[in-house]
């Protein structure tokens, strides 16, 4: 299911409380948001938890306010400022001229205030203790950076769209941004759009969910649960007869004589049986073969 994460919260703490709303033994979210962030968030419960890297690696997008003018410890507006610049002189032409070296493949160094860890230590522990490691700068994509409005000012907003690779800090971009121009910057806000095949229009209220509930049983909300296989459902699907079907259940690789239609060796593909039922990600081997590479269990 995808939550719209509301601002203020973790991604745990609303992770916790769907799964305390739909009695899952096993939950867990796909890409987490920083409290000052708002919108998708997928969260996957029991078999599903199985296809969630398939999320965490998949290309964002993202709709940012960017304040130009003062910089922050954390990169955004819950940290505090550490410098600050009147940014009266800055123009939208100076802002549309620096986001063209922010667009296609850049390295970013990760921020201090991130999950990232460090000898088993997340970096947010560490700058918290005002301890500040090097980071080593990480090839990320952008395949959109749209300046969306300008508000000039000694403290000046831009409001862009992003749509990115996986792996991509959004405040970095601010405060890169804001060093090129020379006014320093941090991000202001932020609401992811998009993850992976999920849009924002499918996001649910979390609160609205628990009073539909109330005292019922979690059944009543099973309508809004999404199929297994939603998080990989821009894979190609390949449907086996019931013989190859068992064994790939168990763990065999099957022939196929249909899987080149399918895709190419090392391509992943959702498998099912000839009922429809979903049973895994088998690859496309050299051999025709389709081989199991994440089961649901029998």
């Amino acid at each position: 299911m995808v939550i719209d994460k509301p601002a203020g919260a973790t991604s745990n703490a609303v992770l916790q409380r769907a799964k305390r709303l739909f009695f899952a033994n096993k939950a867990g979210h796909s890409g987490s948001l920083d409290p000052l962030a708002t919108g998708v968030l997928p969260l996957c419960f029991g078999e599903a938890t199985k296809f969630a890297q398939f999320l965490l690696d998949a290309d964002k997008e993202y709709y940012a306010t960017m304040c130009f003018g003062q910089s922050r410890d954390t990169g955004d507006s819950e940290g505090e400022i550490v410098a600050e610049c009147d940014a009266s002189a800055l123009t939208q032409k100076d802002l549309e001229r620096t986001l063209t070296r922010y667009r296609g493949a850049i390295q970013q160094v990760p921020p201090m205030y991130s999950a990232l860890k460090q000898n088993g230590k997340p970096l947010y522990e560490l700058a918290r203790q005002g301890i500040e490691v090097e980071r080593e700068a990480r090839e990320v994509h952008i395949f959109e950076f749209e300046l969306l409005a300008f508000r000039p000012g000694k403290l000046a907003e831009m409001d862009c769209k992003v749509r990115c690779s996986k792996g991509t800090y959004i405040r970095s971009l601010a405060e890169d941004i804001g060093r090129d121009v020379k006014t320093g910057g941090h991000l202001s806000a932020l609401r992811r759009s998009q993850a992976g095949p999920f849009r924002l229009e499918q996001a649910l209220d979390l609160d609205k969910l628990e009073a539909e509930r109330g005292e019922q049983r979690a059944e009543v909300l099973d309508a809004y649960l999404l199929p297994v296989d939603s998080a990989v459902k821009e894979l190609a699907a390949l449907e086996l007869p019931a013989n190859s079907a068992f064994y790939f259940s168990q763990g065999q690789a099957v022939m196929d004589g249909e899987v080149y239609r399918h895709g190419e060796e090392g391509d992943m593909v959702r498998v099912f049986d000839d009922a429809g039922e979903f049973l895994g990600l088998g690859e496309i081997t050299d051999e025709g073969c389709i081989a199991p590479r994440r089961l649901m269990a029998n």
